[in-house]
């Protein structure tokens, strides 16, 4: 018997970089600030702090995200507006910031998002990368009905979704961080 596609790690794995006119502090203070993330990002419309001294490793984000009804528009996905909570797993100023993804008990799924910082001659660095070794609770769910070739295409659509949405973040920030 061949293994499910759910059973491979990483679930998902992405990775983009921009270089920013601007200094790694500067970049960082953007990118730590996540209730702007409304400014960048194609999904999260912004959030509030929950718990913990905000952008430190422990603190706790809480998102509001707005997914459309064509995004993979045939996988059985939340729509409209939806909330998800974040803990902060690495915050080193002008260096990284990555989150985890919480289950809905509050602990951390192995679904980690984050933007590392370096400094370059045009100013820094910034890569957006996101990474899920195991499947979320969420993910379970979307392909539990699913057979093989279904959950096959599912992951590949979601993989390119992912692509273009960390692409498209990144030069979302860039123009966020020049202006």
């Amino acid at each position: 018997m061949t293994e499910s596609i759910i059973d491979k790690s990483p679930v998902f794995a992405v990775r983009a970089q921009i270089t920013v006119k601007a200094s790694v502090d500067e970049v960082y203070a953007v990118v730590s600030d996540l209730p702007r993330s409304r400014e960048w990002s194609p999904e999260c419309t912004g959030g509030e702090w929950i718990s913990g001294e905000p952008a430190t490793v422990g603190a706790v984000f809480r998102g509001e995200n707005l997914r459309a009804d064509d995004v993979v528009g045939w996988a059985p996905l939340v729509r409209g507006v939806w909330y998800t909570q974040a803990r902060i797993t690495a915050a080193e100023p002008g260096r990284t910031f990555r989150w985890a993804m919480l289950t809905h008990v509050g602990e951390n799924q192995q679904s980690v998002w984050g933007f590392d910082i370096e400094p370059a001659a045009e100013g820094s660095v910034l890569t957006h990368h996101f990474r899920m070794d195991r499947p979320t609770e969420g993910i379970y769910k979307i392909v539990a009905d699913m057979d093989e070739e279904q959950r096959r295409r599912f992951f590949r659509e979601w993989s390119e979704k992912l692509e273009q949405d960390v692409a498209r973040t990144l030069e979302s920030l860039k123009a966020v961080i020049e202006s």
